[in-house]
């Protein structure tokens, strides 16, 4: 498929700019999830060598209370009709309060509207538009790329400090990938390593309640440098063990205060609403990481099954790395 650079995408006038809206022709609404198809699956099974399963989540209760103070933790119960059956119910499931896959239903393109420019009132439950289920019916599988932001900064005797919410460039992926001896391809699922859920789980309540309060993360600067790298690479997902994938707050010289004005210049928006690229938040990539290190191997082969919910904005990302 050839397809424009992103700068070219920035010059566009028949849609956003800076958008891959109408690009993709098989499965349209699918977005970058298209870069990974058979070839890409087929390619990734090399990957399997050690027979090992790695599990990428988070319980749906390890955020307690989530980042986002808009969601809560799903409270289980446990239901009988009899003494000998079992059943199961959640209340306040918020799908998007662990690990999980941002859908391209939760960011308009503000004054475009959402990606392809599929209409508002399209954007309803049960209405299958751009749902999450458009990722479960045909699920993103591929070779799944680990890029360890965390080890590359720990050998350079400088580790992320996440108290601080250090804000990340691109170029720190190029440095990270030299390091590891690999490279990308078309079609690969990202997941970059930075320890920040590590960290947050594991430091102590009231740098938790601070972090939250103040709404603070690592995670990749507002900028059209990462959008570039993302596109350009022709990634299928980026995902990430970070809050947002970008940093919290928004940059001061972020790229997108004029253009996504209602999130303070958030890149949400351009990742996901023009380009049309998968976010995964909140992964658990921790032992994947060590494993990754131990062996020299940074590649797996990486399925990742949202929940079938037609019209979901968003789902538990479901995502095990095979190697």
């Amino acid at each position: 498929m050839s397809l424009p650079t992103y700068r070219q995408l920035t010059e566009r006038t028949d849609a956003p700019a800076g958008s891959s809206w109408h690009l993709f022709t098989d499965h349209p609404e699918r977005g970058m999830a298209n870069f990974a198809g058979p070839q890409q699956i087929r390619r990734a099974a090399d990957s399997v060598l050690q027979g090992r399963a790695f599990n990428l989540d988070y319980p749906l209760d390890a955020f307690d209370p989530p980042m986002s103070k808009a969601r809560g933790i799903p409270q289980h119960r446990i239901t009988a009709k009899h003494e000998q059956a079992r059943d199961d119910v959640l209340d306040n499931f918020h799908l998007q309060a662990t690990t999980q896959i941002d859908g391209l239903r939760h960011r308009r393109a503000s004054g475009h509207g959402f990606y392809n420019g599929v209409p508002d009132h399209e954007i309803t439950p049960r209405s299958p538009r751009l749902g999450v289920q458009l990722w479960a019916e045909l699920p993103l599988a591929g070779r799944g790329l680990l890029i360890d932001l965390d080890g590359l900064l720990r050998d350079r005797g400088t580790p992320l400090s996440h108290a601080d919410a250090p804000a990340l460039s691109p170029e720190l992926l190029d440095d990270a990938l030299d390091e590891q001896g690999c490279r990308t391809e078309p079609g690969d699922l990202i997941m970059v390593h930075t320890g920040w859920s590590d960290w947050y789980l594991t430091t102590s309540s009231e740098q938790r309640t601070e972090t939250r309060t103040r709404r603070h993360a690592t995670g990749f600067a507002q900028s059209r440098s990462f959008a570039a790298w993302c596109w350009d690479h022709r990634i299928a997902l980026m995902s990430t063990d970070t809050f947002a994938v970008e940093v919290l707050p928004t940059q001061a010289d972020s790229d997108f205060h004029d253009s996504a004005p209602e999130d303070n210049g958030m890149m949400h928006q351009e990742l996901i609403a023009k380009l049309g690229l998968p976010l995964g938040e909140l992964w658990n990539l921790t032992a994947l990481a060590q494993d990754c290190r131990a062996t020299g191997r940074w590649d797996s082969l990486l399925t990742v099954k949202p929940l079938n919910l037609t019209g979901g904005v968003g789902s538990p990302a479901n995502a095990t790395a095979l190697r």
